[in-house]
């Protein structure tokens, strides 16, 4: 892999940007990791001034990364008609806005020096009808967008992509039992068989980061979940 030198990757303390972090290392990146808790620096993403902090502890100990990964985020489940309304901005807040904050507040300084990649981590349910998690849905769908219209803003000095995984076997899945009905179905549906690992997403966001000829593009990971139907919890449709 052909790369710049220094890395950031926000969210990086577990699950699939813990993966990246270890694959950039393992390349001979130097890699500063972001997260609430576990990563080489605290920050919420929801905090604006934390992240200009971050970024600015971040430049002083690496100068400007030249890969930004970004997979922090959460995971929602509950049907449109019952959450309640402040749930969006929850969801919304992190998995869409904290990400625009984050990718704004690094790009500035990757622009005025020699450019780079930034990968957002998206998901295939930002393009599926997911019955019983419409917010999740609706905030990858968002993001989507967001890379799309930085990946044009930026351009050329700054690539900025998405990665879309399926299922992933990452803590955001909680205590879901992995040999339970939902996530046996999903491991089924899928054309491997398995659900994903974070290194099989990993193995992905290091593709992306070194294709130069791309940008403002949302790339699907999903072992070929998506192929079938939808990621449904509630089984079956019903009229």
């Amino acid at each position: 892999m052909m790369a710049p030198v220094t890395a950031v990757v926000v969210g990086g303390g577990s699950g699939i940007g813990a993966a990246v972090a270890e694959r950039q290392r393992a390349a001979g990146v130097e890699v500063l990791t972001w997260d609430l808790t576990g990563g080489d620096l605290e920050c919420d993403i929801l905090d604006a001034g934390a992240i200009e902090a971050a970024t600015a502890d971040t430049v002083a100990r690496l100068g400007v990364p030249g890969l930004v990964t970004i997979t922090a985020g959460i995971g929602h489940s509950g049907l449109l008609a019952d959450t309640p309304a402040e749930e969006w901005d929850r969801v919304l807040g992190v998995n869409a806005k904290g990400v625009w904050l984050v990718m704004r507040a690094l790009a500035g300084p990757m622009r005025a020096g020699e450019g780079g990649s930034i990968v957002a981590t998206s998901s295939v349910s930002a393009r599926l009808a997911d019955r019983s998690m419409g917010l999740y849905c609706a905030s990858k769908a968002a993001l989507d967008m967001l890379i799309a219209v930085a990946a044009a803003e930026w351009a050329p000095d700054v690539r900025v992509n998405g990665i879309a995984p399926g299922v992933t076997d990452t803590p955001m899945l909680g205590r879901a039992p992995r040999s339970g009905a939902w996530l046996a179905g999903v491991a089924q549906r899928t054309a491997f068989g398995r659900l994903g690992t974070a290194d099989d997403i990993a193995e992905a966001v290091e593709a992306i980061h070194a294709m130069h000829w791309m940008t403002g593009q949302i790339v699907p990971c999903d072992g070929g979940l998506s192929l079938h139907s939808p990621i449904d919890p509630l089984g079956d449709h019903r009229v």
